[in-house]
Order: C-alpha cells, then structure tokens, then sequence
C-alpha cells in the first residue's frame, strides 16, 4: 500500500469528505459482519443483492452500481482499501473542497460499475454474471488523479521503495491491463474504467466540486426567478399607476426610476 509524503508515518488529517467515506464504508462492512454473525443466510442475500451485478443491475437493480462499493470480501481487503481510501483522499481533500472530493470518488466508483456492465454487455465477462464488490475503483480515481495532478509527490510503495505519484499510476495501470487476459479481467476493466471517470472529472468537473455548482445554478435560477416576479410587479404597478394619472417608472431590475426626487406629489 502507497504512503504519502516523507515520513512512512504520518497520516493525514481525517476529517470532511475523507472522514465521511471512510467511515460510511466501515459502517457497512462491520453491519455486514454483525449480520453474519447472527444470520449467515441472510448476510449472503444481502450481499448478493448490493454487490454489483450486471445482469442483475440491466434486469432492474439500478442501486447496485453505488452500494457494491460497500460491499468488502474480507477483513483484510477492508483494511487495505479504507487505509488507501484514507490516504488518498486526504491528500486531496488538504488542496481541494470536500464536495471535489466526494465528486470524484463517487464519479469513479460509477465508472468502474459502468465498465463492468459494458463488458458483461459485450459478451466478453462470464455469462454467470460475476459480482464486482469493493471500492478498488474508487481508490484508482483518486490514485489517477493524484498522478495527474501532482505527479511528482513521493510514495513510499510497499512502506519502503520511494516512487512519484505519475509511475505509481503506470505501474498500476500497467498490472490492470495485464490482468485483462487472465480470469479477473471484468475487475480489471472495471478498475480501468474507474480510472478513465476520475480522469475525465478533474478534467471537466468544476474545482470546488458538483454539488456546489448544482447549488450555485440552483440559487441563480431562483433568483432570476424572483426579479423576474418583480419586473412583471413593477409593470402592472406602472399600469395602475397610469390610470391613475400618474407616471411611475422602473428600470429592468423593477426598482423605481426617481426622476426628480424632489417632486413629491406624484405619490400623494
């Protein structure tokens, strides 16, 4: 597993959108365990249903392609990927926004599921449909996009070889390509894929993140739709006005035009 920065012991800050996913994710796989404890059979069929499976998901279980990445097989692919998932998107939450953050996570993670369905599409995947489970996906969006982004950070690979942040990426892109012609290769396309979304949002999302410009248009679309409430006020204000023998006019904003300001009579 990489580490980030010089010292081979430091953790980042744990706290917004790092905060947030790692801990959702623990949530899920201690109450998928708790779950198997006291009832195996029905720990099976919930992980059958949330992990993402392509024929499944293209007869109707459209979740499947956001809680699969809940879904972790083991113990220790927990620990590996949420100790990834810390690092990663800690060093990137120290530089950009938690909703940036939170974006490109979920971004990858929805390539990686788009991936795998295309495969399983194209008939090049097992027909039996094979479950794709974890957030290696997401992990790689985050990993690509630092190597994009800061290529020349130092990682120490492994806790002892220091490597930068652009050959890390190559080496890992390097192993998922190899992986395609082997028996995982629905998991390394997906993986791939999740790369691919990662790559296109820091390129073509907005750098303080979706959910902020969603709720930035949202904002602007209500206030044009208030100035425009008090345009058409302000014009059916003047038309009363004028049948009244008296001229009141508004600019384009609906506020009152005050041509002299010492005439007051023509509000009397």
């Amino acid at each position: 597993m990489p580490r980030i920065g010089s010292s081979p012991f430091a953790f980042p800050d744990f706290h917004g959108a790092t905060r947030r996913l790692v801990l959702v994710n623990l949530a899920a796989f201690f109450a998928l365990l708790l779950t198997q404890m006291a009832f195996p059979g029905v720990a099976s069929e919930l992980q059958r249903v949330f992990s993402l499976v392509p024929g499944a998901f293209l007869s109707g279980a459209l979740w499947q392609p956001l809680t699969y990445s809940l879904v972790h097989p083991s113990l220790v692919s927990a620990l590996f990927e949420l100790l990834s998932l810390w690092f990663l998107a800690g060093f990137l939450e120290n530089a950009h926004s938690s909703s940036w953050v939170t974006g490109l996570y979920t971004a990858s993670v929805l390539g990686t599921a788009l991936a795998a369905v295309v495969l399983f599409w194209a008939g090049l995947a097992p027909a039996s449909g094979q479950a794709v489970i974890g957030c290696i996906g997401g992990i790689f969006g985050l990993l690509v996009a630092i190597g994009t982004l800061y290529g020349d950070t130092q990682f120490l690979l492994f806790f002892t070889i220091g490597i930068k942040a652009r050959y890390m990426v190559s080496i890992y892109a390097l192993i998922a390509v190899a992986m395609l012609f082997g028996q995982q290769r629905m998991y390394a396309f997906a993986q791939l894929g999740g790369a691919l979304a990662g790559l296109l949002y820091i390129r073509l999302a907005p750098r303080r993140g979706v959910s902020f410009t969603l709720s930035e248009q949202w904002y602007g679309l209500r206030n044009r739709y208030y100035r425009w409430k008090r345009r058409r006020a302000a014009r059916k204000f003047e038309v009363y006005m004028r049948s009244q023998g008296r001229t009141v006019r508004f600019d384009g904003n609906g506020r009152p035009i005050d041509e002299d300001p010492d005439d007051k009579k023509r509000w009397n």
